[in-house]
C-alpha cells in the first residue's frame, strides 16, 4: 500500500482528494494537515464525507510514515513549507499549487500534465500538478503543436465554476452574487498562461503567437468549458486524425464528433474534446472538470503513475450527467 500524506485539508480540491484516496485500492491516507482544524473530524469539514472515513485533521508531520506527500496549499505556501521543513529526499512530492509548475532551473519539480509529459512523470520524484485553465486549454491544442500547425493567433474563452475561485467566501463567489450572473476577470492576463505558453513551446519551438485569453466566471459550481479557435487551412478529417493519433494511449482525452455538454466531464477525470471547421477557422471545443482532471483528479492520475500503477486505477468516476 501507499501510504500518504496531506497539507493544507480543508479547502475543495483537498476534500476532493481524500474522496478518491480513501476509495483507491492502493493508498491509504497516513495524515491530513491542518493546523487550523487539528482535532476536527474530517467530516466536520467535508460532509460529504459522512460514513466513509473516520480520519481527524492533525497539525503534525509524520513525513517517516509516508511514501507521497500532496500539497493543496494556497499559492505561494508550497515552496514557503518545502524551505522550512526538513523533508526526506525520497518523499514523492505532488504540488497542486503554482508555486513549481514553471521550470526554473533552481528545481526539480515535473509538469505534471500526463498528456504532454507521462514518461518524466513516471520517473519523477517531485511533480507540479497543473492548472484548471490551463489543463483545459492545453488538452485542446497539444496535438497541434506537436505537429508544428500554430502559426496564428489562438482566440481563448473559458467559462469556470465557483469551486475554482476556492473555499474561502469572496464578494465574487457568494451565491447571491454568482447566481445567474456571468462577468470576466484577468483578460489577456491569467497566471494560467505562462505554464500553457511553457509546454506549447516545449513542443512547437517556433510558437509566438498570442494567447488571447478571456478567463469568464459562470453561475455554476463545477467545470470549465472552452472554446479555442484559430486560423487553419487543414481539412476537418485530417485533424481528427491528428487528435486522435495523439490521444490514442491516453485513458482520460476523448474526441467527440458530438457536440459536447458540459455535464458529460462533471465529476469526472476526463477530457472531451469536439473539433470543427468553419472556412479557414478551426473551433476547438473541450472541458473538464476543475476539481478533479483540473486538480485532484490529476494529482491521482500523476501519483499512479509515479509509482508504476495503472493509471486509471481509482479515477473511474461516473459523470454527473442528468
Amino acid at each position: 500500500m501507499i501510504s500518504a500524506g496531506i497539507i493544507g485539508g480543508a479547502g475543495y480540491t483537498a476534500g476532493e482528494l481524500i474522496r478518491l484516496l480513501i476509495n483507491h485500492p492502493d493508498v491509504e491516507i497516513a495524515f491530513i494537515n491542518s493546523s487550523s482544524n487539528a482535532g476536527n473530524k474530517i467530516t466536520d469539514v467535508h460532509s460529504g464525507l459522512y460514513g466513509e472515513t473516520d480520519l481527524v485533521f492533525t497539525d503534525q508531520l509524520p513525513f517517516s510514515e509516508i511514501d507521497v506527500l500532496f500539497f493543496c496549499t494556497a499559492h505561494g505556501d508550497t515552496k514557503k513549507f518545502i524551505e522550512s521543513h526538513d523533508i526526506p529526499g525520497k518523499l514523492k512530492i505532488i504540488d497542486l499549487s503554482t508555486d513549481y509548475r514553471i521550470e526554473t532551473g533552481d528545481h526539480d519539480f515535473v509538469y505534471g500534465l500526463p498528456e504532454l509529459n507521462r514518461r518524466k512523470i513516471c520517473a519523477a520524484n517531485h511533480v507540479a500538478n497543473p492548472g484548471c485553465f490551463a489543463t483545459c486549454i492545453q488538452l485542446g491544442v497539444l496535438p497541434l503543436a506537436k505537429h508544428l500547425m500554430l502559426n496564428s493567433e489562438l482566440h481563448v474563452n473559458a467559462i469556470t465554476g465557483s469551486t475554482g475561485a476556492g473555499v474561502k467566501p469572496s464578494g465574487t463567489s457568494h451565491f447571491s452574487w454568482r447566481n445567474d450572473n456571468i462577468s470576466i476577470y484577468k483578460p489577456f492576463a491569467h497566471q494560467h498562461l505562462a505554464e500553457i505558453k511553457q509546454s506549447l513551446t516545449s513542443l512547437q519551438n517556433s510558437f509566438r503567437s498570442e494567447i488571447n485569453f478571456i478567463p469568464v466566471r459562470g453561475n455554476f459550481s463545477r467545470g470549465i468549458f472552452t472554446t479555442t479557435y484559430l486560423d487553419c487551412k487543414v481539412g476537418l478529417d485530417e485533424i481528427k486524425r491528428i487528435y486522435e493519433e495523439y490521444y490514442d494511449d491516453h485513458s482520460f482525452t476523448f474526441i467527440t464528433d458530438k457536440n459536447p455538454d458540459l455535464k458529460q466531464v462533471v465529476n469526472t477525470n476526463k477530457c472531451l474534446i469536439h473539433l470543427e471547421k468553419h472556412n479557414d477557422k478551426l473551433l476547438i471545443i473541450s472541458m473538464i472538470d476543475n476539481l478533479l482532471k483540473g486538480a485532484s483528479g490529476q494529482a491521482v492520475h500523476n501519483m499512479n503513475l509515479m509509482f508504476n500503477l495503472e493509471e486509471t486505477v481509482g479515477l473511474h468516476l461516473k459523470p454527473s450527467a442528468f
